[in-house]
This record gives structure tokens, sequence and C-alpha cells, in this order.
């Protein structure tokens, strides 16, 4: 962005509190009325578009120049990038589910897996394909259809498959060394990957312990309700989508070959499957994606007009004039609240988790250097907190895309979203204690990072 921002303000966050209180406020309210799908009954595409109308009318400058930079962030390559993703998705889902794949899929994998290890099988999976696609987008949309089966064929909640499924995916965003989240990171604060997943795993992996654990006892009581049977060539598009997600493979690819793989095994093996209706498959799946496509841009639009407005660099200064108090007992453990606030700051702002790690790892790089925190540190801080906010922010890509194919409030995903709940937990216990603890030397920053 080029756009010049205006002075540090507060009140420019007003447009995103308002946003949230009519949002979440809304479904709060309906819930405790007795409403059934209350947070269904505002659809978040309309909550916030009084916010969009608020920061327009804020802030110097013609009306005519606002909305420029206000399309501007909703054209940004990020938001696009996302947008393309959800459409991708929607069409994959929609003639997988078509040509019954995704029941064939849930058959086999519950023929083999016991219905108690069926949430630590779907956080494992998730982990393992986002570790190696380094796309939490990517691999929600490749998981989630198969756990929406499983939550129609079992007898466990599908806010609980899910958030299982999105916490998976960002506990392997977090550490994969092609994720952007870890190239952000690791250049912002001048460290080597290889380093700062060395830090980043001694935080993060008790926190998956302990979900799997979790995920295990709460599978036990989840029972099978119908099971029925599988033909391995309804299976193949999701196989082949997994195979060329752990092999790296662009998800634009991914996604675009399962589409068109899942099309052609409908042709050959459903009697009455024709190209027109696979077509009109393909458009189902992009519709069933307006909802968030639309949301998606308005984030975008909104969080640029924050910035503009000076609402970001507000939250900079004031994370950054804490962390340099003179009252500070402890400057490390200042100096790293300090940059965890401010990269979940930033990220609740533009909800973007590598956004915010770009706007933040200059000023993070201060903080570092100033309290004495060792990069490889202060970089593992910048994408773990990034990717827990992600996870638990209604508006967020990720709970977005999960939500619409399992026709759930994203509200609902986040709060069973139980990994990034705790991994928050323990993150601000190694916080306190400053554990990890590495005496070795740090590898020398590859200019190529």
């Amino acid at each position: 962005m080029t756009q010049q921002y205006e002075t540090p303000k507060g009140r420019a966050l007003l447009p995103l509190i308002l946003f949230l209180i009519l949002f979440i406020g809304t479904g709060a309210v309906l819930s405790a009325q007795g409403r059934t799908m209350a947070f269904y009954q505002l659809s978040a595409a309309v909550a916030i578009l009084p916010a969009v109308a608020l920061a327009l009318a804020m802030g110097k400058g013609k009306l005519n120049k606002k909305i420029s930079i206000f399309l501007s962030g909703v054209g940004d390559i990020n938001i696009i990038t996302m947008c393309m993703i959800y459409l991708l998705a929607g069409g994959f889902a929609s003639v997988a589910k078509a040509i019954g794949g995704v029941d064939a899929t849930v058959n086999l994998g519950l023929a083999f897996i016991p219905p108690q290890m069926v949430l630590p099988g779907l956080f494992a999976i998730a982990a393992f394909v986002a570790t190696a696609m380094g796309t939490s987008m990517g691999t929600i949309a490749a998981i989630a259809p198969i756990a929406a089966g499983v939550g129609q064929q079992t007898d466990i909640s599908s806010a609980v498959l899910m958030g299982t499924v999105v916490g998976g995916a960002m506990f392997g965003d977090n550490l994969s060394m092609i994720s952007d989240t870890t190239i952000a990171a690791t250049r912002t604060q001048g460290c080597a990957m290889s380093d700062k997943f060395k830090m980043n795993v001694r935080i993060v992996l008790p926190a998956a312990l302990v979900t799997l654990l979790l995920l295990a006892v709460f599978g036990s009581s989840g029972g099978v309700s119908h099971a029925g049977d599988w033909e391995l060539i309804r299976v193949l598009p999701y196989l082949v989508i997994l195979g060329l997600a752990i092999a790296g493979v662009n998800v634009f690819v991914v996604l675009a070959s399962g589409i068109v793989l899942a099309g052609t095994v409908g042709l050959a093996a459903v009697s009455d499957y024709s190209l027109l209706k696979f077509s009109q498959d393909i458009y189902a799946g992009f519709t069933g994606m307006h909802e968030i496509l639309v949301l998606s841009m308005f984030i975008g639009g909104l969080g640029e007009l924050i910035r503009y407005n000076g609402g970001l660099q507000w939250l900079l200064e004031r994370v950054n004039s804490l962390t340099r108090s003179k009252e500070r007992t402890s400057t490390r453990r200042s100096g790293e609240f300090g940059i965890a606030v401010l990269v979940s700051l930033a990220d609740a702002c533009t909800a973007n988790n590598t956004v915010a790690i770009i706007l933040t790892g200059g000023l993070a790089k201060e903080i570092a250097t100033d309290n004495g925190i060792d990069p490889r540190r202060s970089a593992s801080l910048l994408d773990i907190f990034s990717c827990i906010v992600q996870g638990v922010t209604p508006y967020a890509a990720q709970v977005l895309l999960a939500g619409s194919i399992a026709g759930i409030s994203p509200v609902a995903v986040v709060a069973n979203n139980w990994y990034c709940m705790i991994l928050a937990v323990v993150s601000i216990a190694a916080i306190i204690t400053g554990w990890p603890h590495m005496h070795e030397k740090m590898a020398k920053q590859d200019q190529y990072v």
C-alpha cells in the first residue's frame, strides 16, 4: 500500500468495535433469549456495513479518496487470493459431494478408524498437511469437507470437528518452513527458519499433545450413527488432493485438480452424471461461498480504512510505550508480552496473520533488541500469537471457510478451536517462565530465508 496515513488515532478503531458489537452482540442476545440458530439471524456481511460507513465518515479527506482507499483494501492481493481459494474450495466440495465422494471417504475412514480416534486423527492429518503445504487455508479447503461428512455420520458435533480441523491447520501453518507467516517472522527478526522452528516447536508441541489427549477423551463418547459402503474410485479425488498438498503443490493447482478429477470420476462412475450437471455443481459451490467472499472483501477494505485513519499505528505506539516503561521489573518479560500483544491486536484489526506479522515485524525487532530478547524467540512469538488470534477470530478467513463448508456459525467454530486456546495458555506461561531456554548458538541468517 502506498497511501499516506493520518496521525495515530485511537478512535479509528471504533468501526471494528461497532462491527463486533453488532455481529457477536446480536448473536449473544438472541442466544440468551433462546432463539435457535442465533448467530445466523444477522449476517456478518450485513453487520459490517454500518462499520464501513462509519470508517468512511471518519478522518480527513474527501469521500472519493476514502472510497478509493477502501477499494484498494478490497483489492489487496491477500484478499483476492483468499477469495479465489473460497471459490475453488466451494467448487470442489460441491462436486465431490454430488458424486458421493464425501460419503465414500467418510465411510472408508470409519471402516478403519475407531470413532474415538476420529478427532485426534483429523487434527493430526490437518497438522501434517498444513506443515507440508504451508497454508492453513488450503488445508481447511481439503480436509473440512471430510470433517463435515463425519459430522453427518457420527454423534460428534460439527462445531467440534471444524474447530479441530482449524486447530490442526493453524498448528501446521505455524511450523511450516514454507508458510508465509514463517517467512515473514524470520525475515523481520533476522533469524534462520531452522532456528525459529527449534524454538517454535518446543512451545507449540506441548499444546498439541494436550489437545490430542482432550480430543481422544471427547471422541470416546462419539458413536457412528450410520456408516455405509464405499467405493475407492469415489475416494480418489480426496486421496489425490491430499497427496498433492503433502507434496507442496500450489493450493490453486491442488483445488483445480480436485475439481477436474471429481468431475471425471462422476462422469465415469455415476450413471446420470453429465457435463452439464458437473458445471452446475461447480457453480453451486461458487454461490455457496458468496457470504464469506463478500465479508472478506469488506474486512479487507475496513482494515485499510482503519490503517489510513491511524488506528493501527495508534495501537502499535501504545504497545511500544508499555514495553519501554521504566517501572517494569523484567524487561525480557515485558518485551515479550509487548510483542505478543502487538501482533495480536494487529491481527484482530486485519484478520490476516501474515499481514499482521509484516506490519509489526519492524517494531517487534526494536522491542526485542531493547529488551535483550533472542531473535528466535521474537520470531516464534510473532508467528504463534498471530496464529492464535487468527484461529479464534470469527471473521478470519480460515474460520469463515470452515464454518461455510459445514454450514455452521463461525462463532461455533471459534468456540471449539481447543488447540488455539490451549496454545494461548502455554505461550503465556512460556513468556512468564522464560521457557524454553535455548543456549546453543543461533545459526547464521541466510539471506534467502
